[in-house]
């Protein structure tokens, strides 16, 4: 017994999760044997032993995680757009948040091991790892470009650094090491704090390293806004994207944000050199073997890209082919290279307002703003030429470091731009620029920007319009076209580049070597890959066919040639003979020893082989045309706008007001109400003749001949009133139906001899044929009033002989219910057509029926 009882003591205090369970089971079967010694005497020790709950752990990460680390950084983002011209002065508070340095550590390993690892799979000492790096970082104990000694490592890494030789030791002191683990996760997380104060302030000019915008968001903005720019300024500031003095970063960093902990970070990072050294060549390197066994990657490590993706960024522009890398600032260098070069966009944005003279004579860009739609901009726009009674205008983009202007104008002016940007560029950049770094160039010779040539195409419209008399005239005009066209100059010394092809005027493709060993199959594949990602490329050139055709034709002759060499088949000829114009069937298959190719695939014991694609120009999909819009922004910054504009008590306030005045009248409802009344009675009625006839109801066609007691309604005339009679009548006959419970209410009050009247603010003629329709007319007619004023009640008080006591009305509207109130009378509302909380804001005296 005391054996037992020991074995339920120690499981009790061991668990107390079950001490209730156990305590109750324990006393049942003791209490029969000595109640008095124990059953009673161990109950009551159980229940007065104190029960607390293990506290957390202050030293342990998990506790520190409060909130999830997308919701701290979508705060950040909603703060800074909600405010953004606040000047940021602490935001250690936020580089304390340890749901930040988790979010940053599960980026990094995403990155690190090619798969994204959810935070309840990181382990505990991890963790705890990832918590010193915080600490280290908040006491300025966290030194930039260690390589021996980690607050935390990659989970792939597991050099013991401890026992390394003196020779590895040096290596990786001297010589060019990858950015390590610790420091890529600081770099995103200062990233993440950093990128939503900056994204609030960055002009629209800018595209690049930014969210939401790419190089196809350039080319749509020029298509759209440079259409009848003469001259152009094209400068290449990339020498930027080298490197500035840590004092320039620093300086423009503090325009904005003044936290000295974030400062300090990002200027140790700056001036923290940086061991780019090769090994020495004295030392004897390990010969290779001719034929070298396939190294197998590990499931945790990352695959290295495909072929398609790797020929892909070879095609990369000139504006595009330079990423900034500074120091060890790792991800947070293009953010700011941004940050420093946004001075510059806020400094072109003031000169465009200043350049600015419209001409009431010029047939575009003639309002005071300067932002007139232009609609379809494949539309020729007449540009005439310049002259001092034309309208002046510029615009400018950025994409990087490459800048182009557009003016329109005298030369003289563009002349004039020029010399201000150099004298603005070498006093902020320090960067000393020439009238070569930044020709002047006309539109008619072309310019070169991402790839893409933009020039002047004249037309010939033959313009149509009806002279005085209805005589139609026809006449011949001139017009231009902006045209932004891929350049397959450029397109020929990309292939070349990549070993595609060699010659210039007659370029002959070259066989694909790097493919040799794969099979037709996955060659096949991986060339369609590349020509998707080249047709979405191009997807704004108006020469889009004929590009992608040209790639496609470059890729189908290197195939051509590498599969002649692979199954000896001696010409591409040959080639497309066995498999096809797009190299669809299979090349190697012995006769006689195997059945169909077709039965094969069936059975499933061959590879399908996909053709080429765009083979032919007319398989090649047009070039997008869809209009840009003007004031266009990213998605995530319009959800972001709208949400902070929706979450305002001013907005709720101003819908409100709304709701109020004007009632719920729905998309479909107002479309139907118009198409109907347009087909049936000729008439064309606008949104405010619908609030005016009581789009708010269910049941339109009653409330177009009720009218409105709403207060907006002006006086019409006696033309508007016989309309509205003659539409009413016939109206009145299809659309009229009683309110549910009308015809009981009006047996009610006749059983009971009470006197009734009814009135309104529509017109007499409507309201007599409404009331006849619909059996009222023994209803005594009191008359016609307008707005919320309580003549018409007062009126039938006179009219019945009875006190303000003795009577109620019943109403469904604002105003009728104001005027009921106003005169004193207790008033029933109908939700029939308003809701209620609008009835009950008119001063109800009960709720509605």
């Amino acid at each position: 017994m005391y054996r037992r009882l020991t074995f339920f003591s120690h499981r009790i205090f061991t668990n107390t999760n079950h001490v209730s369970a156990t305590t109750a089971v324990f006393y049942h079967q003791v209490s029969p044997l000595n109640p008095q010694s124990n059953g009673f005497s161990f109950f009551r020790f159980l229940s007065f032993s104190p029960m607390h709950r293990r506290a957390p752990d202050p030293d342990d990460p998990s506790n520190l995680m409060k909130e999830d680390g997308v919701s701290v950084c979508s705060q950040m983002w909603v703060e800074n757009f909600r405010e953004p011209d606040r000047i940021i002065s602490n935001l250690t508070s936020y580089l304390r948040r340890f749901e930040l340095w988790v979010l940053a550590y599960q980026k990094v390993c995403a990155d690190e091991m090619g798969t994204y690892m959810p935070r309840s799979a990181i382990q505990k000492s991890a963790l705890e790892d990832l918590l010193a790096l915080r600490n280290a970082v908040l006491d300025d104990r966290f030194k930039w470009g260690s390589r021996l000694q980690f607050f935390i490592k990659s989970p792939r890494d597991k050099t013991d650094y401890e026992s390394l030789s003196k020779r590895k030791i040096k290596a990786i002191l001297t010589t060019t090491q990858p950015a390590p683990f610790q420091d890529r996760i600081v770099q995103e997380v200062l990233f993440m704090i950093l990128e939503p104060i900056y994204e609030a302030r960055f002009s629209q000019r800018s595209y690049a390293f930014r969210p939401g915008r790419n190089a196809h968001t350039v080319l749509r903005v020029i298509r759209r806004n440079f259409a009848g720019y003469l001259w152009y300024i094209k400068g290449d500031l990339s020498t930027v994207l080298d490197g500035l003095k840590a004092g320039l970063v620093i300086s423009a960093l503090m325009r904005d944000v003044r936290d000295k902990k974030v400062i300090d970070l990002v200027k140790s990072a700056l001036v923290t050199p940086v061991i780019t050294s090769k090994p020495d060549d004295g030392e004897k390197k390990k010969k290779k073997r001719k034929y070298q066994k396939k190294r197998v990657l590990a499931d945790d490590e990352p695959k290295p890209d495909p072929y398609w993706l790797e020929t892909f960024f070879g095609f990369a522009p000139e504006e595009a082919e330079k990423v900034p890398s500074w120091g060890h600032c790792g991800i947070l260098s293009p953010l700011l290279a941004n940050i420093c070069l946004d001075e510059l966009d806020h400094w072109m944005e003031e000169k465009i307002k200043e350049f600015y003279r419209p001409s009431k004579s010029d047939v575009i860009w003639n309002s005071p703003e300067g932002e007139v739609e232009q609609g379809n901009t494949s539309w020729p726009e007449f540009v005439p030429t310049s002259g001092p009674d034309k309208t002046r205008k510029m615009d400018y983009v950025r994409y990087g470091g490459h800048i182009l202007i557009g003016v329109r104008g005298p030369r003289a002016d563009a002349a004039t731009l020029r010399k201000q940007l150099i004298e603005f560029v070498d006093q902020r950049y320090m960067l000393k620029l020439d009238n070569e770094s930044l020709p002047i160039e006309h539109i008619t010779k072309g310019i070169m920007y991402l790839d893409h040539v933009l020039c002047r195409r004249v037309v010939y419209p033959t313009l149509r319009y009806t002279a005085s008399g209805g005589k139609i005239i026809s006449e011949k005009g001139v017009g231009t076209l902006l045209s932004v066209t891929a350049s397959l100059k450029q397109c020929i010394k990309q292939f070349r580049k990549l070993t595609f092809l060699k010659g210039d005027r007659d370029p002959d493709p070259q066989p694909c070597f790097r493919m040799f060993h794969a099979t037709q199959a996955h060659t096949n594949a991986q060339m369609n890959k590349f020509l998707l990602a080249m047709a979405e490329w191009y997807r704004y050139a108006d020469n889009r066919k004929k590009i992608v055709n040209f790639c496609s034709y470059i890729i189908r002759g290197s195939l051509a040639k590498l599969y002649a060499a692979k199954y000896k088949l001696r010409s591409r000829a040959k080639v497309y003979t066995i498999g096809s114009r797009n190299l669809s069937r299979p090349l190697k298959e012995k006769k006689g020893q195997s059945p169909d190719y077709q039965n094969l695939l069936r059975m499933g014991l061959v590879e399908s082989v996909d053709g080429l694609l765009y083979t032919r120009m007319s398989l090649v999909p047009e070039a997008d045309y869809s209009p840009f819009p003007g004031n266009w922004r990213p998605d995530h910054e319009k959800t972001l706008l709208e949400y902070i504009m929706l979450d305002e008590p001013k907005t709720l306030e101003e819908q409100r007001d709304c709701i109020r005045e004007q009632g719920l009248v729905s998309p479909q409802d107002y479309i139907s109400m118009l198409v109907w009344n347009y087909k049936r009675n000729a008439i064309a009625m606008d949104q405010l003749s619908l609030i005016k006839s009581g789009g708010g109801n269910t049941n339109k066609g009653q409330q177009f001949l009720l009218s409105s007691n709403q207060d907006t309604v002006d006086d019409k005339g006696k033309e508007e009133e016989n309309e509205g009679l003659h539409v009413a009548r016939l109206l009145a006959s299809e659309q009229l139906k009683p309110l549910n419970g009308l015809f009981k209410v009006k047996k009610w009050i006749e059983d009971r001899g009470l006197k009734h009247a009814a009135g309104t603010n529509a017109p007499l003629p409507n309201a007599e044929l409404i009331m006849s329709k619909l059996g009222l007319s023994d209803f005594s007619n009191v008359g016609y009033s307008r707005g919320p004023y309580p003549d018409l009640y007062l009126k039938a008080l006179e009219l019945l002989e009875v006190s303000k006591d003795h009577i109620f009305v019943f109403e469904d509207s604002v105003s009728g219910i104001k005027a009921g109130v106003a005169a004193g009378l207790s008033v029933l509302g109908l939700t029939t057509k308003n809701p209620e909380h609008i009835l009950l804001e008119a001063h109800l005296s009960d709720k509605g029926l």
